[in-house]
């Protein structure tokens, strides 16, 4: 019977973050079996990529079958390596199932495995094996041996990019404990061919010969050593001239022993054309936001200015208005100018906008305070100017027509769930005249856009307390 065992997550999961390599290599299904009640039982699943599967249905969640079980419960009790030499059936083919036990560094029990993986080898599809297929099932095999010594996964660091990894089918080459290439897939002959490698890789100590290749102009990762002699986990891209590959090295251990190395290796020429396009249109994106920023910036200046040598209070109060309002707008595109998401953070742009009531207050001899509860979270760029125009309206509002000749309070509240963002803004002023709501220009502005532009609804109440409460609804 198993005992319950204390499964070092991290471990595990970083396994599985990495352990369809394995099952490419070994060209077999993988499953691996954690301890749950006191049985083993189906956790993951990986398949392979080159070769037919087993499982045609998912086990994860099933007990292992009979005919498993001795050598799983082997592998489990001895913290060994079972591999039987009888075969097994599985829905009519001929399988060999070996268990491997799991073990992590930092294990707090050293002498109990965390989980087992079993290795499931269809023999039915077994063909004349070429050097090819032995290099992969050697690397595959020995992977599974430092997963049992607590030697795979690695640690693994470098500055490349995660899109476009390098997978055992794009490229695999094989090196001995001083980096001589042992063995080179015929991808991997392809790839370095087109980079500029003369002759065959075999024999020749792979880090002289990609240096000798005239490189490009991109930046020479610090870990490229570590790639190309393989002596170290590492993952980076290479810029030749006439392409790019990305790389990866997994340094093969046996008990704490380097016994030589494989480097993966794809061409991703194309996919970082891609990126560095996608990068280029982001910052052009926030050029465009940020020369949309000044320039309204200078219109709210050109406004502030009309409305100063205006000599019709009514004049200048539009202006002032106007000004506000695009003002407003030049936050939104401030915001939208510093990232490349089109999301943006909508706190940020209100507690900004709350920085404008000061100017709104100056011609009115009164002092507000502001406070915000809650988050807005993030807004479409589209919703967050509108917003930030019915926000600074109501705000204004308050101000002008609550809060007149003395000190005053704004407070305003966001809620949000899956389906609606609920703001609420408080004012401690007079409340509403007579319990209407006005029916002037920024009332209006804030009714049309709320209902036509955000799909929500808007309500005004005076509370007993006195002063007004604004409470809107915005379905996301």
């Amino acid at each position: 019977m198993v005992e319950k065992n204390q499964v070092d997550e991290s471990w595990v999961r970083s396994l599985l973050g990495d352990w369809q390599l394995i099952a490419d290599l070994a060209f077999s299904d993988l499953v691996l079996w954690v301890p749950q009640r006191k049985k083993l039982v189906a956790h993951a699943h990986a398949r392979p990529a080159a070769a037919a599967t087993i499982f045609y249905r998912d086990i994860t969640g099933n007990l292992p079958r009979s005919d498993w079980e001795e050598t799983i419960n082997q592998a489990w009790e001895l913290g060994s390596v079972a591999v039987p030499q009888q075969v097994a059936q599985y829905e009519g083919s001929t399988t060999r199932v070996s268990a491997y036990p799991v073990f992590s560094k930092g294990s707090k029990s050293p002498d109990r495995p965390l989980a087992i993986i079993t290795k499931h080898t269809n023999l039915g599809e077994a063909r004349l094996p070429n050097r090819l297929q032995l290099s992969f099932v050697a690397a595959g095999e020995q992977l599974l041996k430092m997963v049992a010594t607590g030697e795979f996964p690695m640690s693994e660091a470098g500055t490349a990019q995660r899109r476009g990894a390098p997978r055992a089918n794009d490229g695999f080459v094989r090196l001995d404990e001083a980096g001589r290439v042992l063995f080179a897939s015929p991808s991997a002959l392809s790839i370095f061919s087109r980079a500029g490698v003369v002759g065959e890789l075999e024999g020749r100590l792979f880090s002289e010969t990609v240096n000798n290749v005239p490189v490009g102009f991109g930046a020479v990762d610090e870990g490229l050593p570590l790639v190309l002699t393989g002596k170290g986990a590492w993952r980076t891209d290479l810029e030749f001239e006439a392409l790019t590959i990305a790389v990866r090295s997994v340094p093969l251990m046996d008990n704490g022993k380097r016994i030589g190395a494989f480097v993966l290796c794809r061409d991703v020429s194309e996919l970082r054309f891609r990126e560095r396009e996608l990068i280029t249109k982001d910052a052009t994106i926030r050029e465009i936001h940020h020369r949309v920023k000044n320039n309204l910036q200078t219109v709210s200046s050109l406004l502030r200015i009309q409305s100063r040598q205006s000599s019709s209070e009514e004049v200048k109060a539009s202006l002032q208005q106007a000004q506000r309002r695009v003002s407003a707008i030049a936050v939104v595109h401030d915001v939208l100018s510093e990232g490349v998401d089109q999301e943006v953070p909508f706190d940020q742009i209100f507690k900004r906008i709350l920085q404008l009531i000061p100017e709104t207050t100056s011609s009115y001899h009164n002092t507000i305070t502001s406070e915000l509860e809650g988050s807005f979270g993030d807004l479409s760029a589209e919703r967050s100017t509108t917003l930030a125009l019915v926000l600074t309206e109501i705000v204004a509002n308050a101000v002008e027509h609550g809060i007149v000749d003395r000190s005053g309070k704004i407070s305003v509240r966001a809620q949000r769930d899956k389906k609606t963002l609920h703001i609420e803004v408080v004012d401690d002023g007079v409340g509403l005249p007579e319990g209407k709501v006005g029916s002037g220009l920024g009332t209006q502005i804030v009714r049309t856009l709320v209902e036509s532009e955000l799909r929500g609804t808007i309500a005004w109440t005076s509370p007993i307390r006195g002063g007004t409460k604004v409470v809107l609804e915005v379905p996301l």
